[in-house]
């Protein structure tokens, strides 16, 4: 059997008792134990509810070979379970991995199986595994999502250790995020567990199983916002202390000692980030926990953001310095080549200066070289004579002007340009809807890697009439003297215009015809550099956004006019 990819099973998970390295027999790709009743206590250890109707449907009798819509060929089945079974398979249309759930078109969770998956692909987040095809084929119900073999699940992230401080960070504010987006257009995921999150080789996080997992279960929820939200505090509380918040074992981790109750994560583990062990309680709350500190509980992913926000900023490590080699002397030989290095303790020959010009010629040399010398000086005494003469005659003539070499000549040299940090940013909205507010902070982080990125538009390269501008007001601490700005962007091509303008708070008052201009500039590259005729003083600098790039399909939005800022830098 072939190796498979674990991070890409987007199946209905449950369990976590086993590794993910486990072998297929003993436990599938996503974590779903094989064995019922421990699958069952998972789910009550998470505190989901699962579904009481007892799946009496046989699943499909199917094998490795097997093509759905002469396109779709089975490769290998990772999951089989409750009637219905996931599989790895390839898209010979496309080219390309996929991941297909299989179920009988008579199956009890038919319908809504169908229906969620229809409802997540219309969602169309990049954020989340994308469903590409919901088909009922005869007596077939099939579901096909996108295969992700670069992912990791956080589950085996976690099998090594708690993350980072930054990671966690990172980890809760997207799927946070991702959540929040979710919800407001009316779906849930109900099944958010380590299995179901998954980090990407570019450290973006993203999610599986939007509602289709929760159908395959047959899993629902009265309160679907607050089962989410105290999903991701779990998440979050795993990350921070590599255990599971509740007493049962689960996805590999061991659940807290019994009888203690929930207790916070920096009580779990020394050196827990105060804010986010905060945070985690925050969102725990919901299980009738009480929060450790005097903050009100997160019952939604909404709240759940705006706490994050409230939040001081989470840099990323500095990267560590790594010392240059010692430099290595080489001792090289003197003389001919060949000669044999001198044994220890034997005195060498000096070697004997040759003897000065004693012969005829010698002294003819000597003579020669004296003359010319004599030549050389009194030519250049001639020469400086003759230019003084002549500066001295300039001097004399009233109709001559001098130039004084003085405090001018430092008057005229360029004031140096210093960097200015940015103590904090905004999004700026002027009308319509925010871009990412949540990645705001990426572009002064100076990490290359991350991004704020605008939403991806039909026309362009000018976003009017969809939107006026996009942009973010950057708060530089205290008024500075801004006489230029460079931005690094993650989209080249024709064109991306850029203004920055003077602002009175990180929330203006006026809008950007009532602000003063500093610079602006237009680019077709990966870089903008802008450069104002004199330098503004200014707290708060807007960069507002006006036009942008047609930009191919990535890993977050498909093809269309769209542009992400990795850096900013100010200088005064």
């Amino acid at each position: 059997m072939a190796e498979r990819s674990t991070a890409a099973v987007d199946v209905a998970d449950n369990s976590g008792d086993e590794p993910l390295t486990a072998q297929a027999d003993q436990s599938t790709a996503d974590g779903v134990a094989n064995n019922r009743e421990r699958d069952t206590d998972s789910d009550e250890a998470q505190g989901n509810p699962t579904s009481e109707e007892t799946v009496k449907v046989s699943p499909p009798e199917l094998h490795s070979g097997h093509k759905l819509a002469r396109r779709y060929r089975l490769e290998e089945c990772v999951t089989r379970l409750d009637g219905f079974s996931s599989w790895r398979a390839v898209d010979e249309k496309l080219r390309r991995a996929v991941g297909v759930h299989l179920l009988p078109a008579d199956h009890a969770r038919a319908r809504s199986v169908l229906a969620a998956a229809r409802s997540s692909a219309l969602l169309g987040d990049p954020r989340f595994v994308q469903v590409l095809d919901a088909v009922e084929d005869n007596d077939l119900v099939y579901v096909v999502h996108e295969w992700l073999p670069d992912a990791t699940e956080l589950t085996a992230l976690l099998a090594s250790g708690p993350l980072e401080v930054y990671d966690a960070y990172q980890m809760v504010s997207q799927v946070a995020s991702a959540m929040a987006a979710a919800h407001r257009e009316g779906l849930a995921h109900l099944r958010l567990n380590p299995n179901a999150v998954l980090r990407t080789s570019t450290g973006q996080w993203r999610i599986r199983g939007l509602a289709v997992n929760a159908a395959l279960r047959g899993i629902s929820s009265e309160t679907p916002q607050r089962t989410d939200t105290e999903a991701i505090g779990a998440l979050l509380y795993a990350t921070l202390t590599q255990r599971w918040p509740y007493e049962s074992d689960a996805y590999g981790l061991a659940g807290l000692p019994k009888d203690i109750g929930l207790i916070p994560p920096d009580q779990v583990r020394a050196g827990v980030h105060r804010g986010l062990s905060e945070l985690a309680m925050r969102a725990l709350a919901n299980d009738g926990a009480t929060a450790s500190r005097h903050e009100s509980p997160c019952t939604t992913p909404e709240e759940l953001v705006k706490a994050i926000g409230e939040m001081p900023r989470i840099r990323p490590p500095e990267p560590a310095y790594t010392a240059p080699p010692q430099y290595q002397r080489t001792a090289y030989q003197q003389g001919p080549y060949g000669r044999p290095a001198p044994r220890p303790g034997v005195t060498q020959p000096v070697p004997t200066p040759p003897p000065p010009l004693q012969s005829r010629t010698g002294k003819a040399l000597k003579w020669s070289v004296s003359a010319l010398l004599i030549a050389a000086l009194g030519l250049g005494s001639w020469q400086l004579a003759d230019a003084l003469m002549e500066r001295g005659g300039k001097a004399d003539d009233p109709n001559q002007t001098q130039t004084v070499d003085g405090d001018d000549k430092s008057d005229e040299q360029t004031r140096p340009v210093k960097p200015i940090s940015v103590q904090g940013a905004q999004e700026y909205v002027a009308s319509g809807s925010a871009q990412a507010p949540q990645d705001v902070a990426n572009t002064y982080d100076a990490d290359a890697s991350t991004f704020w990125r605008t939403k991806k538009y039909n026309e362009g390269p000018t976003l009017a009439p969809y939107k006026p501008g996009v942009g973010i007001v950057y708060d530089l601490g205290s008024p500075q003297d801004v006489s230029a700005a460079s931005i690094g962007l993650r989209y080249t091509g024709d064109h991306t215009t850029v203004h920055f303008y003077a602002a009175d708070s990180l929330s203006p008052s006026t809008g950007v015809d009532g602000m003063t201009e500093i610079a602006s500039a237009t680019t077709t590259s990966s870089s903008l550099t802008a450069k104002a005729s004199k330098p503004v003083k200014t707290r708060y600098v807007l960069l507002w956004m006006t036009d942008v790039p047609n930009a191919p399909s990535d890993g977050y939005s498909g093809a269309g006019y769209k542009q992400a800022i990795t850096d900013v830098t100010f200088k005064g």
